[in-house]
């Protein structure tokens, strides 16, 4: 897409005073324009670029589950060896060692 477009509107608002529906085309001609250099500027302008965001999106989904999973686990450990030193205290504390000898 080429700004020829945009280059017709911007002599027809200059020439004509600019009215309400040609400044909004100038706009909408302007945001397309910009938005596609952006995607051919980050590479995403060719046919593949869907199913590329697509997979980027799948492979962030996971990241972030697999993120997600860690911190679970880990909090789980930290639950699971506060409670073995509970037990542990406890079983000092009531004797437990002097029931075992």
């Amino acid at each position: 897409m080429s700004g020829a477009v945009l280059a017709q509107l911007m002599a027809q608002g200059a020439g004509e005073g600019a009215d309400l529906t040609t400044l909004r085309a100038i706009a909408e001609e302007a945001g397309e324009l910009a938005a596609s250099r952006a995607m051919a500027r980050l590479g995403l302008d060719d046919a593949a670029a869907a199913k590329d965001m697509a997979e980027l999106r799948e492979l962030l989904g996971a990241w972030r589950d697999a993120k997600r999973s860690v911190w679970k686990a880990a909090l789980a450990w930290v639950v699971r060896i506060a409670g073995a030193l509970l037990l542990t205290g406890l079983a000092a504390k009531f004797g437990f060692w002097d029931w075992v000898k």
